[in-house]
């Protein structure tokens, strides 16, 4: 049998991307995680290797000069790559994200102002819908953009932006008076060019500075707060207002399928070193892995961790093919970041002691595996995309 987690149907150059991926993790990123990950330090080597390979190009279209490539290329990428430190996956996450945006929905103007330097990786992106007192309820946001004589101006703050002081574009969903009855309908996306950095970065917005959190170190979590900083009316994603929330959600739905294969990368990680330490931790004579008790864990790790992925592959596919993914995507992000946690704790408790231990690896996805089941919506949201969707689709005829 081959090993877990390969995908059917991939193309040569597919192939050849993801080999050359997966030997840049086993060379640069696994060897060094440990260290960065416990300094939290911002793994700035590996970004620029990330950079030499044309990664921050991947799915943005050749004609702005990236490698055009699928969400399917890119979410097996990022599953190799949080295979290795989920902390380089959300260096590319948010970029990534906001590269679709961008692609699916801006303006020819912004496609060009943005898109080449995006996949050169002189620009680099992150979004930001959550806000201090939202959570979940997106539709609730109080930061407002109002409109002037020569553009708006926004008040409000912004909260968890990844990547936000090494960024330097941000797409921010604020509230707008559009007039519309829907909470949702009177919602923008600016397009938010900023320096890196934290303080005052331009005037009227402040990135305060890193929060510190369980895991997920080394990149940058922030908050950001507007106080009356002006922006033109030309860097609302699209270039018309009241359209921000169909723009994030599309967004928001690759970023799932991304988070889904965050979760199968950490917990192929987790499986790696469970069998590997269950093949040389020897009790009572012989190998832990040759106990009924162990060898039934490893089996039901790697079901789950095919499971996984075949729903994260499945969904990413969906979204290729142009058809709707909401439900797909929900589901995969929902069963690979529970079985992600799960297939976590069990070779943690296969390391036994020791996966307390911070010298070993197993401690670190610990702290890592749990931020996957709330990144892009709870799990519970996503029972609630799910159950939406089925109820759409299987309405009842009496």
């Amino acid at each position: 049998m081959a090993r877990l987690a390969q995908t059917a149907g991939l193309t040569d150059i597919q192939e050849e991307i993801l080999a050359t991926v997966r030997t840049f993790v086993d060379k640069e990123i696994i060897p060094h995680a440990q260290t960065l990950e416990h300094g939290d330090t911002y793994p700035a080597d590996i970004v620029e290797g990330m950079k030499e390979m044309g990664l921050f190009g991947l799915t943005i279209p050749e004609e702005y000069g990236g490698l055009g490539e699928s969400l399917l290329t890119y979410a097996l990428v990022v599953e190799q790559i949080a295979r290795g430190w989920m902390s380089v996956s959300g260096v590319i996450n948010t970029h990534f994200i906001v590269a679709h945006m961008l692609k699916q929905h801006g303006t020819p103007e912004q496609k060009q102002k943005y898109l080449p330097r995006m996949a050169a990786g002189e620009v680099r992106g992150s979004f930001s819908m959550s806000e201090p007192e939202l959570g979940s309820d997106v539709a609730a946001i109080r930061t407002r953009a109002v409109k002037g004589e020569s553009g708006y101006t926004i008040n409000g703050q912004k909260m968890w932006l990844t990547n936000g002081g090494t960024s330097n574009l941000t797409a921010v969903l604020v509230k707008t008076d559009e007039g519309a009855e829907k909470a949702h309908q009177n919602l923008t996306t600016f397009l938010v060019e900023k320096p890196e950095g934290y303080g005052e970065v331009l005037p009227g917005l402040t990135i305060p500075g890193k929060i510190d959190k369980m895991g997920y170190k080394g990149v940058d979590t922030t908050e950001m707060v507007f106080d009356g900083f002006e922006i033109a009316a030309d860097q609302i994603l699209g270039g018309v207002s009241g359209q921000g929330f169909r723009h994030m959600m599309d967004g928001v739905e690759v970023g799932r399928v991304n988070v889904a294969a965050r979760a199968c990368g950490i917990a192929i990680r987790a499986f790696e070193l469970a069998i590997e330490y269950s093949q040389q931790r020897r009790t009572f004579g012989k190998a832990i892995a040759e106990h009924q008790a162990i060898a039934f864990k490893l089996a039901e790790m790697a079901t789950k961790v095919e499971a996984a992925h075949l729903m994260m592959v499945n969904a990413a596919r969906l979204k290729d093919s142009g058809q709707r993914n909401d439900v797909e995507a929900g589901m995969a992000k929902l069963l690979a970041s529970e079985y992600c946690a799960e297939v976590t704790q069990e070779s943690f408790r296969i390391h036994g002691g020791y996966g307390y231990s911070k010298e070993y690896e197993i401690e670190r996805l610990m702290r890592e595996a749990p931020f996957l089941l709330i990144g892009e919506g709870t799990s519970e949201i996503q029972k609630t995309i799910i159950s939406r969707g089925l109820l759409r689709d299987y309405q009842s005829r009496g």
